[in-house]
């Protein structure tokens, strides 16, 4: 990661925009930020970190006001970074919660906090975020460290610099786990866990199946009366139980064999006794056969001489049927002849009832008839013609009364537009006085809107003051309990520590304080002991109580200044008396707008207006013109119709119309011709008559018959003779079979019988050789199957017991490589793999740092690494130790004095920035900071120390230090300083540095 721009505005000591340029030290590789103590030196540390993670680590827990004291009330407060990681360049911009006036109605607003994250693309900034969620997100992902983190390996700021050494190996290990990358280790561990508990559990699962089906067996066994009178084996005595359901298995088979045997003598028996009883079933049977057709044979016999009457029947209706088609021809010449003369009579009448006479000559009355309706046809069309004319005339006569009653409208509308423009011109001047108070009204009602919520937040936020300070006094309270807790148990702690020691002491072991092996008089515990998870838990406890207060007096102190903005903005006026206020003037601004609003719509009437009259009058000219014209057309329509209704009259005659006259003279035309039809039809039937009837008299005397009523009492429908026939012939066939089947049967029966109670005698026997066979095939499949049974779970046990062995096997590797993996036993370091990869990481940056802290320290120190085991689950392998060769002996990091403790720190971080960025994949550091602790260094040590950095200038690598010490300015030529004015704001100059 590298920096390259940094610019602050209203941010900390620095009211207008301060920009320090990083880049500019690439060249020297170590620059030093000076000025006086409060300048604002830190603040350059601080706009990096608020930019990169939006907080502050000298605020932690405490301020958090980050905008400039020397800011005036619309200054804004700003902070923007460009860097570089993983080659792309970005840019993020921030700004912390700050109050400004509000734009409208006077007081303060709060201006929120906001963020933008701009990336540099193709030669110009491309925007990927622009909320405070969303680029707190996209900066883990880009940065790949956490705030802490950051402050541990790059911004080393004050009071946190050492934080590293001194950090416990849980915190050690996060951090580290970060830089390099390995929670894929964490993930390979958790794989093979689930590998372990997934092989605890298949080995599990096979020894409850093989028991399971153990069970099934045991139970099959005992129900089919297989077992023995033994003693049963223990429950887990898998193979005792297995041989034990072998020796079942050989007596089912055994069983199965002796029940075989039965069941084949008894299906024997049963098919011989099902023999004998079919043979005396079928004797009965053709006995009774015989019978039965000897009683047929009779009763088709006796219907002999009804079967002869209907013979003759069917002979007599077959002669009758020589005679049906001159008996039909006869019957309907007959109701033709009728017919013919019905329709004579009635056309006949028709003539003669319509004026004509029975003598007429209809021939010559036709033709005069003809020539009549040729001369009416011209005047049908006169008349045709004159109905259109009269249409016409209607028509005529509706469009002039329209065109009369639209100009009586036309007028009507012309003498309305003066009223209605002077109406629309006063309403139009109104309108306006109206709409010229929209703006002043608007503004009255924003004022207004703002001084409500004002009093509305002030009456919310009253009890929500009250109720923090509560919490607050409550917190404040739980919080020093918490403490006195912490320091009773450790109080009691102190005062049983003898105690502690003596209740560990052996009669004849050495006290591990005296080395004396006799023990006279041993302390006691005065009080109950005081465990380090009694104290753990207190110290836990109290943490957390303390955070609490804290919370809660930052909820406090937030709750007193949003009361007392609140306060001064509303300016004492109440909800109501605004809220009344408010509604008075957002009605009258409602209707200034309305009034505004029909402006435009009153001018546009008044123009229609003037529109209006204008086309009104031109309109009512045309239409005029048009009235004139029609009614000389009409006075023309009218004589023509005149001349036309002359001619059609006298055609006419005494008939309603033309038309009526030629329909009634063709009708009586037409009765004319229908007479002759009627005559013409009635002599041709008549002469059919008499030339059927005489045909039917000859085939009467061929056929035998008396007369026609004879023959027709002879027939019979086709369907009568057909069913007489089929029964005649049924009648002779069933006779024939009657009399084959009983001369067969006697022969069959010749010395044959049957006793009474000799087929009950047979049947009983049949039934009871065929329970005695169900009885002994029910056994042998029940044998046979309980057999069967018994073997498949023998077989399936054998598998399961196969399985249970491989099972173990692989159980055993997998659960020694899992515990191993995890640090369980057999692990006897009790670290875990990616601990272990973490632990080699430590040891290679510690050996990193010792080549800078051996000559920082005239070679009175090294950092060495410790893989011992921790107490109370804490991860182990990640210890560091510090080797004083004055001593001999290797002590905790807290043990050094403050300018010890700063070089074992800086040495660390050095370290740990070299070995970070030679990993590939890892992350790069190429811009480190130093925020004080120079000044605890004698001369000696501070010239090592300046020599150390003065290293770091190879590889591209930037190292910036905070310091006031004089000796720095003198051996660091390339400076930022950081100057405060007389004014009061701090300024940041490099540029003249620099260029000095």
């Amino acid at each position: 990661m590298k920096l390259h721009r940094l610019d602050l505005t209203g941010f900390g000591p620095f009211r207008e925009t301060q920009t320090v340029d990083f880049d500019a030290f690439d060249g020297d590789g170590l620059f030093l930020i000076t000025g006086r103590t409060g300048a604002g030196k830190s603040s350059i540390l601080d706009g990096v970190s608020f930019a990169l993670y939006g907080s502050v680590p000298r605020y932690d827990g405490g301020d958090r006001r980050l905008r400039s004291d020397h800011s005036f009330l619309t200054d804004p407060t700003e902070v923007r970074l460009e860097f570089t990681v993983g080659g792309a360049r970005w840019r993020v911009t921030r700004a912390p919660e700050y109050e400004r006036p509000a734009k409208r109605g006077g007081g303060m607003t709060v201006e929120p906090a906001r963020a933008e994250l701009d990336e540099w693309v193709d030669g110009r900034w491309v925007g990927r975020a622009a909320k405070l969620r969303d680029v707190g997100q996209l900066l883990d992902e880009v940065l790949g460290l956490t705030a802490t983190q950051f402050q541990q390996v790059i911004l080393l700021a004050q009071n946190k610099f050492s934080r590293f050494l001194l950090a416990g190996n849980t915190e050690r290990q996060q951090l580290l786990r970060t830089l390099f990358g390995t929670r894929r280790f964490e993930e390979y561990k958790d794989a093979l866990d689930e590998r372990r508990r997934d092989a605890r559990s298949r080995l599990d699962e096979g020894g409850a199946r093989a028991r399971t089906l153990l069970d099934v067996a045991e139970q099959a066994v005992a129900a089919a009366a297989l077992g023995t009178d033994d003693a049963p084996p223990a429950e887990d005595d898998i193979a005792t139980r297995g041989a034990l359901l072998e020796r079942a298995v050989d007596r089912a088979a055994y069983r199965v064999e002796a029940r075989g045997h039965e069941r084949d003598a008894a299906v024997a028996a049963a098919e011989a006794a099902a023999t004998r009883h079919a043979q005396l079933t079928e004797r009965a049977a053709l006995l009774a056969e015989l019978g039965a057709a000897r009683a047929e044979l009779a009763a088709r016999e006796t219907e002999a001489p009804a079967v002869d009457l209907l013979r003759a029947r069917l002979k007599e209706a077959r002669r009758a049927e020589d005679v049906r088609a001159a008996l039909d021809a006869v019957d309907r010449a007959a109701t033709a002849l009728a017919t013919a003369e019905r329709e004579h009579t009635a056309a006949l009448g028709d003539w003669i009832e319509h004026g004509g006479d029975p003598e007429d000559d209809l021939d010559a009355r036709i033709e005069t008839l003809t020539a009549d309706i040729t001369r009416s046809q011209a005047a049908a069309d006169a008349e045709r013609r004159l109905r259109d004319l009269d249409e016409t005339a209607a028509q005529r006569a509706a469009e002039l009364a329209a065109m009369v009653a639209a100009l009586a409208e036309i007028e009507a509308q012309i003498a309305a537009v003066p009223p209605r423009r002077s109406a629309v011109t006063e309403e139009l001047a109104a309108s306006r006085v109206a709409a010229s108070r929209v703006d002043d009204l608007a503004a009255t009602r924003a004022a207004l809107a703002s001084r409500l919520e004002s009093a509305r937040t002030l009456e919310r936020l009253t009890p929500e003051a009250a109720a923090a300070e509560a919490a607050y006094a409550e917190a404040s309270a739980a919080s020093e309990a918490a403490v006195r807790r912490v320091r009773d148990l450790l109080q009691r702690r102190l005062r049983g520590y003898a105690g502690e020691l003596a209740a560990s002491l052996d009669p004849g072991e050495p006290c591990p304080v005296c080395g004396a092996v006799e023990h006279p008089a041993p302390a006691v515990h005065a009080d109950e002991p005081v465990s380090d998870d009694d104290l753990t838990a207190a110290e836990a406890a109290r943490d957390a109580a303390t955070a609490a207060e804290r919370v809660a007096g930052s909820a406090a102190g937030a709750a007193r200044e949003a009361l007392a903005v609140a306060a001064a903005t509303a300016a004492g006026h109440s909800v109501a008396a605004v809220s009344t206020e408010l509604a008075a003037r957002e009605s009258d601004l409602a209707d200034a707008t309305a009034a505004a609003g029909r402006l435009e719509a009153l001018a546009t009437s008044l123009a229609g207006l003037d529109e209006l009259e204008t086309a009104a009058r031109g309109e009512a000219a045309a239409l005029t013109e048009r009235l004139s014209s029609a009614r000389e057309e009409q006075a023309v329509a009218d004589a023509e119709r005149t001349a036309i209704r002359r001619d059609v009259e006298s055609a006419r005659g005494a008939h309603p119309s033309v038309r009526d006259r030629i329909a009634a003279d063709d009708a009586h035309r037409a009765r004319a011709r229908a007479l002759i039809d009627a005559r013409r039809s009635a002599a041709e039937r008549r002469r059919g008559h008499r030339e059927a009837a005489a045909d039917l008299d000859a085939r009467l005397a061929a056929a035998s018959f008396a007369d026609a009523d004879a023959a027709r009492e002879a027939m019979l429908s086709a369907d009568e003779r057909d069913a007489l026939d089929a029964r005649l012939a049924d009648h002779a066939a069933a006779l024939a079979a009657a009399r084959s089947r009983a001369l067969e049967l006697e022969l069959q029966t010749v010395d044959m019988t049957v006793g009474d109670g000799e087929i009950a005698a047979s049947a009983a026997a049949v039934a009871e050789a065929e329970a005695v066979r169900d009885a002994a095939i029910a056994a042998a499949a029940s044998a046979a199957s309980a057999a069967s049974g018994l073997r498949d779970l023998l077989l399936r046990i054998d598998e399961a017991t196969a399985a249970i062995a491989g099972l173990a096997d692989e159980a055993a590797a997998t659960l020694r490589l899992a515990d191993t993996v995890a640090g369980r036993a057999p692990n006897t370091m009790k670290m875990d793999l990616e601990t272990f990869v973490l632990a080699a990481e430590l040891e290679e940056i510690v050996c990193a740092a010792n080549l800078r802290l051996q000559e920082m320290s005239s070679g009175r120190y090294t950092l060495h690494h410790s893989d011992a085991r921790q107490a109370r689950g804490a991860a182990s392998g990640l210890g560091i130790e510090v080797r004083d060769a004055h001593t001999g002996r290797q002590r905790s990091p807290q043990s050094l004095s403050g300018g010890e403790t700063f070089l074992a720190s800086l040495a660390l971080a050095l370290g740990l920035a070299e070995v970070v960025t030679s990993r590939a994949g890892g992350i790069r550091l190429d811009t480190l900071f130093i925020d004080e602790g120079f000044g605890s260094l004698d001369p000696e040590t501070l010239d090592l120390a300046m020599r150390t950095l003065d290293e770091l200038r190879a590889g591209g690598r930037v190292v910036g230090v905070i310091s006031h010490v004089e000796t720095m300015k003198e051996q660091i030529p390339a400076q930022i300083v950081v100057a405060a004015s007389s004014d009061g704001p701090s300024r940041i100059l490099q540029d003249a540095v620099v260029a000095g």
